[in-house]
């Protein structure tokens, strides 16, 4: 590994340089560059999102890019239409409209005369999505990308669907972006933000419905999901993730699948690994600037002979709904990913077990609605209590086949396969797969898990209920990990029929009959040291604020015990804050419930409602951005609201109803 050592540049920021795009409309960045780029010009780094420069993503761009911009670049941090402090208004997530921005940008820093015409794109989640998407566009002057906690397969592997399963996220992250989208732009930065802030709240799409209308992976999330043509990407792409992340699969997929790309996966939930959780952190800048160095400078950095997949092979450990740190130590395949890796297959025996030769079987698998409630968040990310917790009571919901205690300590690395011959009762239902690490005392810790929607058995694009009573032979693979399982320690295949409240339930509670089946669980030779290290994280300085409420999060679960509901309480304060440069105060706090009884599938409901505030220089700006989905048989059922005050006053109020179909689903 070669570790450049960079002689620090005197820095400028522009807090809101405008970008005039061919139609007109301004977009705003936050621009950091060395001071005498245009007499030694600098490669560009974009980082082009929603979610609000202003008071959004401060604390990780104060982080990032002064820094990045002290060692030779340009960095832009770009609010995309419609979003922050940029003009126009925005119509869904990565549409053409955007991603034909971004490229107009790309265009536009590679003419100016600080920049040397190369650029790169880095970005988290939603960056992370539409840096790849772009780099499949193949602007010319973008010849590299740093992807973090993203996906190639829009609709397989996002916050909308899972094995064409419904998330609950769809409305979770939906509400948010309702909320982060409908926001005004700062009053200091523009003068006509009024108006600015009611064309956005007028015209901000309730997307969980749109999304809600394309329950099959048809062209609308083929759009963008760049694993359609990996060809069309000519840019060299570092691809990150984490364990504690949703977005863990898209790694290897692309390590695998583009010619010089590299992976890293660490411990870590929806954060930059410098700054990441659990610890340990790396130093991510400095991996940052040796692929930009190499691909936007032309310096040699050694990044081309580093191995193509590094990834954080955790300790098996209790279950916790947090961890601050995971032990474990860095492997490293010089070549691909995982698919080369031996496969170790264990077969699901009649007496609950895991047996080493096929057996037929005679299990059915029938979960109450509830089941699942250990399953924490989809996506962790606001370093709440949202990791799997002990899975022992969902368990005791499912078919579980456990293994003997172990001869010698199990590598898993990669994703684990299931394949079984089912049958269902009902023509509609969905079955979800939990590996789980058994302890001595019994305590059940989630290593993976996959879910499918058995309508999707055979296709995503054009589903087909099942035939009562008819078996079929089905797999799913579940997500990839990096796991050890102690010598002593039991492996266990927990199979259900519902996982709420991470999946919307089916229509009807199913009963599966399993006659047959088996796991396939990739494997990789144990060794007790790290195989590549990294440097110590650095960062520029941090955000300075002044706290004026603290943050707070919470995860409640209750039991009616008049009605039987089970309900998940979720609250999210993230605190109220001032900027001690521009002075611009902004508070959040979203609360979520979700709820369902055991008996009845149909009884599911969801809420969502989130609080802004917004002050400075006498200007008090509040929204309050809600919705709740419920279903029937037949028909998904969706209500929102938004409502924004100025200094106390009522100023706009918008209220939806939408009733959607259900698609084999």
């Amino acid at each position: 590994m070669t570790i450049k050592n960079h002689s620090l540049r005197a820095i400028t920021e522009d807090p809101d340089h405008l970008i005039t795009l061919s139609d007109g409309i301004r977009l705003s960045a936050r621009l950091w560059r060395p001071k005498d780029a245009e007499a030694d010009p600098v490669p560009l780094i974009l980082e082009f999102l929603p979610y609000r420069k202003r008071d959004g993503t401060c604390a990780r761009d104060a982080l990032t890019h002064p820094y990045l911009a002290e060692r030779g670049y340009a960095c832009a941090r770009v609010d995309m239409r419609g979003n922050g402090d940029s003009e126009g208004l925005m119509e869904d997530e990565y549409t053409a409209q955007e991603l034909s921005d971004a490229v107009e940008v790309i265009k536009w820093a590679a003419a100016q005369p600080w920049c040397n015409g190369n650029v790169g794109m880095m970005g988290i989640s939603w960056g992370g999505f539409n840096g790849l998407q772009v780099a499949a566009l193949a602007p010319e002057a973008l010849k590299a990308v740093i992807t973090l906690c993203s996906t190639v397969d829009r609709f397989a592997d996002d916050i909308h669907y899972k094995g064409g399963c419904l998330l609950n996220e769809n409305l979770g992250w939906g509400a948010t972006m309702w909320s982060y989208s409908s926001r005004a732009p700062d009053p200091a930065l523009r003068s006509d933000w009024r108006k600015m802030w009611l064309d956005r709240l007028e015209n901000e799409p309730f997307l969980p419905s749109v999304w809600l209308r394309h329950q099959t992976r048809d062209a609308y999330w083929q759009h963008g999901s760049v694993c359609e043509d990996y060809s069309k990407i000519k840019a060299k792409v570092l691809a990150v993730g984490g364990w504690g992340d949703a977005y863990k699969n898209a790694v290897p997929q692309l390590v695998e699948a583009l010619d010089g790309a590299k992976g890293i996966v660490g411990p870590w939930v929806h954060k930059y690994p410098h700054f990441a959780a659990p610890e340990p952190r790396i130093g991510f800048l400095q991996e940052a600037l040796r692929w930009w160095d190499h691909w936007l400078k032309g310096i040699d950095t050694g990044v081309e002979e580093d191995p193509d997949y590094r990834a954080y092979l955790m300790d098996g450990v209790r279950p916790a709904a947090w961890y601050k740190e995971r032990s474990g130590r860095w492997i490293a395949e010089k070549t691909g990913a995982t698919t080369h890796l031996p496969v170790q297959t264990l077969h699901l025996g009649e007496n609950a077990s895991l047996e080493d030769a096929p057996q037929l079987i005679n299990v059915d698998v029938s979960s109450p609605a509830h089941c699942g409630a250990a399953a924490g968040e989809y996506c962790a990310i606001w370093l709440g209590p949202e990791m799997p917790g002990d899975q022992r009571g969902d368990d005791a919901l499912s078919s579980t086949f456990t293994s003997a205690p172990l001869a010698a300590d199990m590598d898993l690395v990669g994703a684990p396969r299931l394949t079984v011959t089912i049958s269902s009762d009902k023509p509609q239902a969905q079955m979800a797969v939990r590996l789980n690490h058994i302890h001595p005392d019994g305590v059940s810790t989630r290593i993976t898990y996959g879910v499918l929607n058995l309508s999707h058995r055979q296709s995503a694009s054009t589903p087909s209920k099942m035939t009562p009573g008819v078996a079929e032979e089905i797999s799913l693979n579940l997500d990839h990990i990096a796991y050890r399982i102690p010598k002593g320690h039991r492996i266990r295949v927990s199979i259900s029929t519902a996982y709420w409240p991470l999946l919307w339930p089916a229509p009807e509670a199913a009963a599966l009959h399993i006659s047959k089946g088996s796991i396939a669980l990739p494997q990789r030779p144990t060794k007790g040291h790290d195989e590549v290290t990294f440097e110590q994280p650095e960062a520029a300085p941090p955000w300075e604020t002044e706290e004026i409420r603290p943050e707070n999060h919470v995860r409640r679960q209750e039991v009616d015990m008049v009605t039987g509901t089970h309900s998940l309480i979720i609250e999210d304060d993230f605190g109220k804050i001032k900027d001690s440069d521009h002075g611009l105060i902004t508070g959040s706090i979203a609360r979520e419930r979700w709820d369902i009884h055991p008996d009845d599938p149909l009884s599911a409901r969801g809420e969502c409602d989130w609080e802004d505030t917004l002050e400075r220089d006498g200007i008090a700006l509040r929204s309050r951005a809600q919705c709740s989905m419920r279903s029937d048989a037949t028909t998904f059922h969706l209500t929102a609201k938004i409502e924004a005050w100025e200094n106390g006053e009522l100023v706009y109020s918008r209220e939806e109803s939408e009733a959607i179909p259900r698609d084999h689903l």
